[in-house]
């Protein structure tokens, strides 16, 4: 238990480090090509912050070990509400810009509510419920229409979206001053997600076989709570900055990333079961979407005393989830 213990820890060191590499790296190279930094945001940071979760997901789908796939998923998407942006709360009332309310928080309700229905096979006759190649396909396709629909949304609002603020506000990377040292953190970055994957996919197993726990608990658990690091550090900086808005825009838009892009890539890889309670997972997901969809209609934003709430039904599943 111990050696597993120390090479999940490794695992997650090397995910967050690798993927922080990555993006500082692929930021400058775009910028010494002459790209924008509102597209470099889009794109290049937006997909940083969720590596470490497509490093572990799609390495366990290569391994076979799919059981982990399904509870890092939701476990991850649950502790960006329920545990980050509940901590920011705390902090520091949120205000919520227009935008996230209009566009990412019912987007990433509805990729929610697709996986839902996908998860239920049985309306299909089929045996398992589980995401196969076709829906993982269909969840990618989703993805490019969310992309493109965002860039134009973006673009045309490109004065007062939040999400123009939050893109242009990329890792300078200012001390690289050639492409090659560029690439090469980049390709570093690259190295430290694949192993960080490989050695925090081999530690979860080995926990959950020596005790006697599924996979997708130790997914929804561990797995979930190390690879969210990233959104943590960000949306923790954004508050600090007082941009709060920002914090909710990385979290949502992080979720959407997950479920569409993430779950998407991992199914077309091999199929992911849906685990036992993982239905519920998936309700509590819904749930706390729109928990959060009603905190920030509010005119105050999210309130300490609503991130509270979120934090005390967060941590009552997570209890429920686990014994």
């Amino acid at each position: 238990m111990l050696v597993a213990t120390g090479v999940l820890g490794l695992g997650l060191v090397l995910l967050v480090a690798g993927g922080e590499a990555m993006v500082r790296g692929a930021a400058a190279l775009a910028r010494q090509l002459g790209v924008p930094a509102l597209i470099i945001g889009l794109t290049v940071v937006a997909f940083g912050t969720s590596a470490p979760e497509l490093a572990v997901n799609t390495t366990a789908a290569l391994r076979g070990d799919t059981g982990v796939v399904f509870g890092s998923i939701a476990g991850s998407n649950l502790a960006n509400v329920g545990l980050i942006l509940a901590l920011c709360a705390l902090f520091r009332p949120l205000t919520v810009h227009s935008a996230v309310i209009t566009r990412e928080i019912p987007m990433m309700l509805l990729a929610t509510a697709a996986i839902t229905v996908m998860s239920i096979d049985a309306l299909r006759e089929q045996e398992a419920d589980r995401f196969d190649r076709a829906e993982g396909l269909l969840l990618l396709l989703l993805f490019a229409v969310f992309l493109y629909y965002t860039a134009r949304d973006v673009l045309r609002k490109r004065g007062d979206d939040t999400l123009v603020q939050q893109a242009e506000v990329v890792p300078a990377g200012e001390h690289l001053h050639s492409t090659f040292a560029s690439t090469s953190l980049v390709a570093v970055g690259l190295t430290g997600l694949v192993l960080g994957g490989r050695l925090a996919v081999t530690g979860a197993v080995d926990i959950a076989t020596e005790a006697g726990m599924s996979q997708a608990v130790i997914g929804i658990t561990i797995l979930a709570l190390g690879t969210s690091l990233p959104e943590l550090v960000a949306s923790v900086m954004a508050v600090r900055r007082g941009e709060t808005d920002l914090a909710i825009g990385s979290v949502v838009g992080s979720n959407i990333f997950n479920v569409l892009f993430v779950l998407g890539t991992t199914a077309t890889i091999a199929p992911v079961a849906v685990p036992e309670h993982g239905h519920a997972d998936l309700l509590a997901l819904l749930a706390s979407g729109a928990a959060l969809l009603v905190f920030a209609v509010g005119r105050s934003g999210i309130t300490r005393g609503e991130g509270a709430c979120l934090l005390a039904a967060y941590c009552a599943y997570l209890l429920w989830r686990v014994v």
